[in-house]
């Protein structure tokens, strides 16, 4: 038995609790509470006091791109042109071999570790790098294995026994702590037979799924109107697609996507209706803020999804997007750039934006049963938070500091499962 005590800790469920404690027993949180109370409860454990800092549940990277590590900085001469920047990402992605993925999906786990993250929904083309990257690290996540580009139906058959055989083989290599899913791309890179033959699938054999959607202005033209960069692709590579003129939500409802209760990543170009679709079939969405902007593609309703009730996860898309992998940035940026959003009606407080990074993403990727809060009978999945750095002081409010004056640089411990698998010099 261990109890990890700071100046702070943060529940997630309930207040912040100061000179708190958590005690750990095996894999799982035997209590929490305040120092005293706990070596009442356990005179006999092991105190671990971490002084100055912050105890909070491990933050959950709901939307990630770990095999895409190395691409970082790599595409950031064609950032203001995503169809350029997809085009150039799959040229890079071709040169790379096995190994060359495996050890970048190492790199971003690592990175992720040393920025508090204990729990990864990763998307990987390549779903054995992300599995073995985790496995290696210590992590805990699950991994969607993305569909190859597959929109025309002509080849929906085989493009999907192609999909699910990968998936029924890193299904092997499952654990109690890194599991598998599946990630049919987008609208634009996936036929609608090929969507309709994964979401049975999904249903039948409980599957996650990811998808991104909704995220630029291209996909938005190609659903809705039929015209645009991607018709062009189409004809360049003699490929049979008809436009839904509809909304990308829509269309996934139409074809019973969204009664998967898919994650959706991204969901930018977003009307009223599509957020109550989303709502009503119980769908998820990872949000991630850096990568949108960076790309130019407009704000996402952050405000309206939460205050519509919507499960609100926070990703931070590959480093190839964002550059860095850090959850408490993230926060901090989305919490800025929704305020600033034109129709802004409340502030998005500090508070919100740690739930979202943590139980947020938990609930997204459906794990809030085992993690997301400091509840017992839950993981020990924690990460400490140092608050000696100068400009952080003084702590007159521990979600503000944390979300405002802190960063992934902070970290001095993560955990997952019970055992430290982080720890800094």
């Amino acid at each position: 038995m261990q109890i990890h005590s700071a100046e702070y800790v943060l529940p997630i469920t309930s207040d912040p609790i100061d000179h708190g404690a958590v005690a750990i027993d095996g894999d799982k949180i035997a209590a929490v509470g305040t120092l005293a109370e706990l070596q009442q409860q356990f005179p006999d454990s092991c105190l671990i006091d971490h002084g100055k800092a912050a105890i909070l549940p491990g933050f959950v990277n709901c939307h990630s791109h770990l095999e895409i590590t190395s691409m970082r900085g790599a595409l950031d001469d064609v950032e203001d042109d995503f169809s350029a920047w997809l085009l150039k990402l799959n040229s890079l992605r071709s040169d790379l071999s096995d190994q060359d993925i495996r050890d970048a999906a190492v790199a971003g786990a690592v990175e992720g570790v040393r920025a508090g993250v204990t729990c990864f929904g990763d998307i990987g083309r390549m779903g054995h790098a992300g599995v073995a990257a985790m496995k290696q690290v210590g992590l805990r996540g699950i991994v969607f294995q993305e569909t190859e580009f597959s929109p025309d139906n002509r080849t929906a058959d085989d493009d999907f026994l192609s999909l699910t055989a990968k998936y029924e083989t890193l299904r092997k290599e499952e654990t109690a702590l890194v599991r598998v899913g599946l990630s049919p791309h987008s609208p634009y890179t996936v036929g609608s037979r090929l969507f309709e033959l994964i979401a049975q699938y999904a249903i039948i054999n409980r599957v996650p799924l990811s998808i991104h959607a909704a995220e630029s202005a291209d996909e938005h033209e190609l659903l809705t109107e039929g015209t645009g960069f991607f018709t062009e692709i189409y004809k360049k590579y003699g490929v049979e697609w008809h436009s839904p003129h509809c909304t990308p939500i829509e269309y996934l409802e139409r074809l019973g996507v969204l009664s998967t209760q898919p994650l959706l990543a991204h969901c930018v170009k977003i009307s009223p209706r599509d957020l109550s679709r989303i709502k009503a079939n119980c769908a998820k969405i990872a949000h991630c803020p850096k990568s949108n902007t960076k790309f130019g593609h407009g704000y996402a309703p952050f405000e309206a999804m939460l205050d519509a009730d919507i499960v609100v996860g926070l990703g931070s898309d590959s480093v190839a997007s964002n550059n860095v992998c850090d959850m408490l940035e993230e926060s901090r940026f989305a919490a800025l750039i929704t305020r600033n959003r034109e129709g802004s009606k409340r502030f998005i407080t500090a508070k919100e934006m740690l739930k979202t990074a943590t139980l947020g993403g938990a609930m997204a990727l459906g794990l809030d049963p085992e993690i997301g809060s400091l509840e017992p009978g839950k993981q020990a999945d924690l990460a400490v938070i140092s608050l000696e750095n100068i400009a952080q002081q003084p702590v007159n409010d521990i979600h503000t500091a944390l979300v405002f004056a802190s960063n992934a640089r902070d970290v001095v411990m993560t955990i997952v499962a019970g055992n430290e698998i982080y720890r800094a010099d």
